[in-house]
């Protein structure tokens, strides 16, 4: 990617970037999701005076608090419902569902109830782009979320520019190529997660037993992973392959592999004959899946293990081989993000509607995590203006910090509205994803878990 890089320019490779994550069924017309049916108010218990003084002071709570009335506030949104994307995508689904029903449940927003309006893109870039250009003219919605993926986000964002609707979004990650004044990202890794995420992955290994020295490169050509292992085409700040050579480890293999690939042999034989102390996978999806599995294919045990964005309940289903994988996290089912606003009710309701709808891994981790924030930032800033002017909630975002279940954030204007990168490194430790560094963060005192003998 050029410096001068455009976001109407972006559109010519978003293509490029659907084709990842897990397969999910085929596509269907795209038809707005049912409203989120509010749950029913629970009758007071009566068998007993002493239960109903107990319940008086919950049901008290309960008038206080009105229905919403009137008509709803309408909130637009597509996902990757079907298409390569759809598996992950389910996750932002479940979450946007339960929040809504959540939202609703507290007395909607001004008053009024919420209906997220949500349509099917099929993971295909163009096609979001038509149907947020739909949800803006002929839905008329009141507000907009982002689609999940790099490639949806990007080309959505452009029409929410060109109609100067507020724009947070949750899983973009082509951090320097958003310039659009009303996008609030979530994905809070910083403007230069390119640099950042790698020095946090090699603090966090130099505070192991016995450091590795020497570190294999394996990266996906999908843009953003691109992206994070050699920085933005054009410029000299580089990524973590350059990062890892200024900091004195020796780069012994580097190999990019095509964004569909099939056959993981070749690249596993490359890595065995390379032999090095630590693989860096820039890479997402089941692609740690595929390459781990042709290693044991070839009886070949990495000694350490990196994934960018890998898609982790898969991962910890390979068992005793995922033992000791890292990668990078925003929010994982322990303390201290436990105790973030909204975090544990959070957790409550996905596990159990996860759970409903047959998932595999019901653990919150950074997808939905990142979903909820992105819900609960929007909402925050409707709430505290008292508005729907599109403006006025943009300058609310600009000026303040929002309290979410990955902590606090804001959006500095100066710096592309990103802030700090949040991000934290994970590792499975006896069976589970768990964080490790730093130790502030890490569970019960977990300590990254390495050594290159």
């Amino acid at each position: 990617m050029m410096r001068s890089i455009q976001m109407s320019l972006l559109k010519l490779f978003t293509l490029f970037v659907v084709l990842f994550v897990v397969a999910a069924c085929g596509a269907s017309t795209p038809e707005p999701a049912a409203p989120a049916e509010e749950p029913a108010a629970e009758e007071a218990p009566a068998e007993e005076a002493e239960q109903a003084a107990e319940a008086e002071e919950p049901a008290a709570e309960e008038e206080a608090m009105a229905e919403p009335s009137g008509d709803p506030i309408r909130i637009g949104s597509s996902l990757s419902l079907t298409g390569p994307f759809g598996a992950t995508a389910a996750v932002h689904k479940i979450i946007g569902d339960e929040f809504v029903k959540k939202i609703n449940a507290e007395g909607g927003l001004l008053g009024r109830p919420v209906e997220w309006v949500l349509f099917d893109d099929e993971s295909v870039p163009d096609k979001a782009a038509a149907l947020y250009e739909r949800l803006i003219t002929e839905e008329e919605v009141d507000l907009l979320i982002g689609p999940y993926g790099t490639g949806n986000i990007t080309a959505a964002m452009n029409v929410a520019e060109r109609y100067g609707y507020v724009f947070p979004h949750h899983t973009g990650s082509l951090t320097y190529a958003y310039t659009y004044d009303k996008h609030f990202p979530m994905w809070y890794t910083g403007l230069h997660p390119n640099i950042t995420t790698a020095n946090l992955l090699f603090d966090a290994l130099e505070t192991s037993e016995n450091p590795p020295e020497t570190i294999a490169f394996v990266v996906n050509q999908f843009p953003g992973s691109k992206f994070m292992a050699y920085g933005q085409e054009g410029t000299d700040e580089g990524g973590a392959v350059k990062i890892a050579q200024d900091r004195g480890y020796d780069v012994a293999l580097e190999v990019e592999f095509p964004l569909t690939i099939n056959d993981w042999g070749p690249i596993a034989a490359q890595v065995r004959d390379a032999d090095p102390d630590f693989i860096y996978l820039a890479g997402l999806g089941l692609n740690a899946n595929g390459l781990m599995e042709a290693l044991q294919a070839i009886d070949y045990q990495p000694r350490g293990f990196f994934v960018l964005w890998p898609a982790a309940g898969p991962l910890l289903a390979l068992g005793d081989a995922a033992e000791g994988v890292m990668s990078v996290t925003l929010f994982e089912e322990h303390e201290p993000f436990l105790s973030n606003p909204g975090a544990a009710e959070m957790v409550e309701k996905f596990g159990a509607a996860a759970e409903e709808a047959g998932m595999g891994y019901t653990a919150v981790e950074t997808q939905a995590s990142v979903s909820w924030a992105t819900w609960q930032v929007l909402t925050t800033a409707v709430k505290e203006t008292g508005s729907l002017d599109q403006d006025e909630l943009s300058e609310w975002l600009h000026n303040n910090t929002v309290q979410t279940v990955m902590g606090p954030v804001n959006f500095d204007a100066s710096n592309q509205n990103y802030g700090p990168d949040l991000q934290k490194i994970k590792q499975v430790q006896n069976g589970e994803w768990i964080v490790v560094y730093p130790a502030d963060f890490a569970k019960d005192g977990a300590a990254v878990a390495y050594s290159s003998n």
